[in-house]
């Protein structure tokens, strides 16, 4: 390709507007743009080199997740976030501080200390789908909310009762729910929105709301502090046992931080994956059936590493992940030092938006990508270029290898008991919810025994 300092072409309409459909449309906004302008397209800015550029081929994403990460700035271009996470979030950080944090949270969340944890998350899916209501409608995604928040509260916290557990479920649910309405959705990307007119406003609630999380984890620190016995195995402990190369732990500030993000970005959207995954089991019964084929091979009381293991159940995981991305994007990259992409000479200031979503809906990877077809993933593997539903190179979420285990347990579990069914067969579109992309609220869905069957012929 001819090297050239032009951007990509991209389209013309007033910024105003292409907010309004980038809220309101945001599949619609990816597709329609990919449509008339191909794989890479900008949104050009009047205000310096200020400009947005989208790519989703796989080697552009190759290019840009293994670049010299001093190319790019992250915290600067994700500053939204910062009112939720705090200051220090491994998120928003850059450079060393980043690959120190990470190298310090990362282990829990993987190997034989995250399959420890697959009990607990049995045992939480069946105590809430204990409480459904045999027939009658119930919303389904509330449901997956609350396993995915105990979840979160057992295994980071290490709390599962009591009234800090209470508080803490209660105002942290409070607090998700609000911020990801369609109105709020907006604060994200509109400043004007972020003021504090009092208790009353909707920006005054959410900043005391959040007060109210900070007030008491940090009092969860101070008791977990206060501790003589030193053999808890939840994540916040180990990461208090933690310390960085030069033997420092980590301080309260950074703990508060660093759970703030494991909370929001481990809960709300593990919850949106599993509610599409009862979408789409239901919506297709071929689907359906193959699952519960394997799932029968299992036997009864299954260890939930067996249930990790199945292919097809991890299969449909992955499609569930790739035909709509919780995370629409990867993490938004500013140039500080001018790169080359695909050809494309982009200037400091640049945005590189790595679009997950297109790159999963790529017809040349993905034939029929609109498609709901879990085999895809047992006929092929693919490259972390053409399937990254928890982004890539070194901003790769670290919770990846935990939320799919959480996934094929909370799935296998319920499906193993329950036929949960659409109380509605229309078929559903994707809405924003904050920052992420889920099923339209409300959705509900009916639940009745499984038939135990016997003699089922086998998965092929």
């Amino acid at each position: 390709m001819t090297v050239t300092s032009n951007l990509p072409d991209g389209p013309k309409m007033p910024r105003f507007l292409r907010m309004l459909k980038f809220i309101g449309q945001p599949v619609k906004y990816v597709d329609d743009f990919a449509k008339l302008y191909g794989d890479t397209f900008a949104i050009r800015s009047s205000r310096g080199n200020n400009h947005i550029v989208y790519f989703s081929q796989p080697q552009a994403l190759e290019q840009i997740f293994t670049a010299d990460s001093s190319h790019f700035e992250v915290g600067r271009g994700n500053v939204g976030l910062r009112f939720l996470l705090g200051d220090r979030s491994f998120m928003l950080t850059d450079g060393d501080r980043h690959q120190r944090q990470r190298q310090l949270l990362a282990p829990p969340f993987h190997g034989e200390r995250m399959r420890a944890y697959g009990q607990d998350i049995r045992k939480i899916t069946q105590q809430v789908s204990d409480e459904w209501l045999i027939g009658k409608p119930f919303d389904i995604r509330e449901s997956m909310q609350e396993i995915t928040l105990r979840v979160i509260l057992r295994v980071v916290f290490g709390l599962d009762e009591g009234q800090l557990f209470e508080e803490l479920r209660r105002s942290l649910s409070d607090l998700l729910n609000f911020i990801s309405s369609p109105l709020m959705s907006s604060a994200f990307f509109f400043g004007f929105m972020q003021k504090d007119l009092g208790a009353w406003s909707p920006w005054g609630w959410i900043l005391r709301q959040r007060q109210k999380i900070d007030q008491l984890i940090y009092a969860l620190l101070r008791e977990r502090r206060a501790e003589s016995h030193q053999n808890r195995q939840d994540i916040l402990s180990l990461m208090m046992a933690a310390r960085y190369d030069d033997g420092q732990a980590m301080s309260d500030e950074e703990l508060h931080d660093e759970l703030m993000t494991l909370l929001v970005a481990g809960h709300e959207t593990t919850a949106s994956a599993l509610t599409w995954a009862f979408y789409w089991i239901d919506h297709l019964p071929e689907v359906r059936e193959k699952l519960l084929q394997e799932l029968d091979t299992l036997g009864v009381n299954p260890d939930p590493s067996s249930m990790a293991k199945l292919p097809y159940l991890t299969a449909v995981c992955q499609e569930t992940l790739r035909i709509y991305p919780i995370a629409m994007n990867a993490f938004l990259r500013i140039v500080k030092t001018p790169i080359e992409i695909m050809g494309y000479k982009l200037p400091e200031g640049t945005a590189i938006i790595p679009s997950i979503y297109l790159a999963h809906h790529r017809e040349q990877v993905y034939p029929q990508p609109k498609q709901f077809k879990p085999e895809r993933f047992l006929e092929r593997q693919f490259s972390p270029y053409e399937y990254l539903p928890f982004g890539g190179g070194s901003r790769r979420c670290i919770g990846m290898a935990f939320a799919q285990y959480e996934m094929k347990i909370v799935l296998a579990t319920i499906l193993s008991d329950f036929q949960v069914c659409l109380a509605n067969k229309r078929p559903v579109r994707p809405v924003r919810r904050g920052l992420t992309l889920a099923t339209p609220a409300g959705m509900r869905m009916v639940a009745t025994p499984q038939v135990k069957r016997a003699n089922t012929p086998a998965l092929v």
